[in-house]
């Protein structure tokens, strides 16, 4: 019978995360930037992160997750038709020039928002969604509530600057990082839109191109929103995915898109020179005995699923330990704990994991512990 209080098995992980010296000496244009890690959230890199800014267009993520949730939930399908209002068709700033009147199918107004971030398509997709611009826009200031974004209230859905109350419509470069890694997270989809380059909706008619340079020219990219007006400057929201891990480069404020563009680009080359995730594993499946249970022992799952993300300026040798109860009592409920995953490196611990039960054992009942006893006596017995 197989039986262990302790395994240690060494991995080939990376160091600790850590702040890197190389990290002081990017130098970013732009008012305010943050790099964080999509996976686990982790920050790398901030700078200003926390400045109430105008965001632009990148306002359009916020657009673009509470669509995302409209479409993954049911509520509105992907070839549902949209219909533009005068106050979608009189949008301005970058548009695919919707008249009044025209319908589009949700497909094809996402695909304008994310490509080519028209103004007009998202209005009318606020409008099919909630009713009113207003109406949507209150549920982008609840969702950002709820997503923990402390710096950020929504006046529009488009970022246009032209309201009298546009002056109040602000958010933060740590808070566009958590609204872009909430919809690349939960709502992959999302990139079959974003890592576009070059498309045509009405059917050929109308051409779109990627506001998003780093699309084309950035390996890895996925997305996801950039944003200009005179006042907020240039803005963007950039993703990119590498070796499976993603990152989330956000800049505002820069005094030109290219040089926005080179920011982000910095921002993700250090990312991806210095950081890698990894998710941790059992090996082996790992069981503890059960006594009295209808189950001679019951095999075990990590109860709680994550990666971490690992400096790779600290290469060392991390090992994973485990630890199982020496047995249990049944009966024992699927999900409780049964012993611990620990990964270390050297003495110190990296990360603890609760190891679970994969399923219920039941005790036995009398009747079949008194049919086992038996059993046992009778397999005791010499041969006559």
């Amino acid at each position: 019978m197989r039986r262990f209080a302790r395994i240690l098995c060494p991995v080939l992980l990376l160091g600790l995360l850590s702040p890197r010296a190389g990290a002081a000496e990017l130098a970013l244009a732009g008012k305010s930037a943050v790099l964080m890690d999509a996976a686990t959230g982790t920050v790398i890199y901030e700078s200003n992160s926390h400045e109430a800014l105008a965001p632009a267009s990148v306002t359009k993520v916020m657009t673009m997750l509470l669509i995302m949730e409209a479409i993954d939930s049911g509520k509105i399908g992907w070839e549902d038709s949209v219909t533009a209002s005068e106050a979608a068709a009189a949008k301005g700033g970058s548009q695919i020039y919707l008249k009044v009147g025209e319908t589009m199918s949700v497909t094809d107004m996402l695909k304008s928002i994310a490509v080519s971030s028209a103004n007009d398509c998202a209005c009318a997709m606020a409008e099919h969604i909630a009713g009113s611009e207003g109406a949507f826009v209150e549920r982008m200031n609840s969702r950002a509530a709820e997503l923990g974004m402390v710096d950020t209230h929504f006046v529009n859905c488009t970022g246009l600057d032209d309201g009298p109350d546009a002056a109040s419509h602000r958010t933060s470069a740590y808070d566009i990082a958590l609204m872009s890694r909430e919809l690349i997270k939960n709502h992959p989809d999302i990139k079959k839109f974003t890592t576009i380059w070059m498309d045509t909706v009405r059917g050929g008619a109308f051409g779109l191109s990627n506001t998003n340079k780093l699309i084309r020219f950035y390996s890895g990219a996925t997305g996801l929103k950039t944003g200009y007006t005179s006042g907020a400057g240039y803005c963007l929201s950039a993703t990119a995915l590498r070796d499976g891990m993603e990152l989330i480069a956000v800049v505002m404020g820069a005094p030109s898109g290219a040089e926005r563009n080179a920011a982000c680009k910095s921002l993700l080359d250090y990312g991806f020179a210095n950081y890698a995730l990894i998710d941790p594993s059992l090996g082996d499946t790992p069981w503890v005995p059960v006594k009295l249970g209808s189950l001679p022992s019951v095999d075990a799952r990590l109860g709680q699923e994550g990666s971490l993300l690992i400096d790779k300026g600290k290469k060392s040798g991390v090992t994973t330990e485990i630890r199982m109860e020496p047995y249990l009592d049944a009966p024992v409920q699927e999900g409780q704990r049964v012993g611990t995953l620990t990964l270390k490196a050297g003495e110190e611990t990296l990360r603890e994991l609760p190891l679970v039960a994969a399923r219920q054992v039941d005790r036995l009942t009398y009747g079949q512990i008194f049919t086992r006893v038996l059993r046992k006596a009778a397999m005791a017995k010499d041969p006559v």
